[in-house]
């Protein structure tokens, strides 16, 4: 079995930026932005009571300092004081879950601050340094500094995969700016391919192992709603996620 998650909740004041509402009833698990690359303290409480009315579990999904580059931006920052960034920003989202008598559920870096953790062993124990405070999962790559950091501090380690980001040929998730439009039957396919191999393709043609835990679509990619629902209904079909 895996789960579906969607990094979402992204919009701002007046701006709004993803289908939310369409896209929630076909996840299992919400990442929500957290204020440091996009939204405000309205819609992470509009997203945790969406959330809670389709029954989705909530996490946070902190970020660098970045607003402007909506965190996909790499800066340098040092561990103590990224570990409060985070902390900072979970316990925002913590207490609007608590307003709606919901769990915080995980943690998952969001954008660049996701990427560096991936390689650089200080970042990720900076956000592990967060994690020891709520004492909820983190999620992240198999085979990076996410797994090995993680599960060395004694953190419960969720391997996720991304279907609308592309991979290297070494493994590393390649982030963009702007997220270009995916097909969502080829979303599907990679989706149950790799709950049936273990693996994903990379822009060289080159097969990795992946980890299937969860599965992730990003809310700011065009046509979200209907990869989401398009995956859904493939991984249900396959018998990979719950009824």
């Amino acid at each position: 079995m895996t789960l579906i998650n969607c990094d979402m909740g992204e919009s701002y004041g007046i701006w709004k930026f993803g289908d939310d509402s369409r896209i929630m009833p076909a996840i299992h698990i919400a990442n929500v932005a957290c204020g440091f690359h996009a939204s405000d303290f309205n819609h992470m409480r509009a997203t945790v009571r969406l959330a809670k009315q389709h029954g989705v579990k909530v996490g946070a999904h902190p970020s660098l300092p970045d607003r402007q580059g909506f965190g996909r931006r790499e800066m340098k920052i040092d561990r103590e004081e990224l570990a409060n960034c985070i902390i900072y920003q979970v316990g925002a989202l913590k207490g609007f879950l608590d307003a709606e008598g919901m769990q915080l559920h995980h943690i998952k870096p969001h954008g660049s601050l996701f990427v560096m953790a991936s390689r650089d062993p200080d970042i990720a124990h900076a956000i592990c340094d967060a994690a020891d405070i709520f004492k909820v999962p983190l999620i992240g790559l198999i085979e990076s500094e996410h797994e090995r950091v993680y599960t060395e501090r004694g953190h419960m380690f969720i391997p996720e995969l991304y279907l609308d980001l592309d991979y290297s040929d070494e493994g590393r998730l390649l982030v963009t700016r702007e997220h270009v439009a995916v097909d969502p039957a080829a979303a599907a396919e990679r989706a149950v391919r790799a709950m049936r191999e273990g693996l994903v393709r990379t822009v060289g043609g080159k097969d990795i192992r992946v980890g299937t835990d969860t599965m992730c679509i990003h809310s700011d990619t065009p046509g979200a709603a209907l990869i989401a629902e398009t995956v859904h209904k493939a991984l249900l079909a396959d018998g990979r996620i719950p009824a």
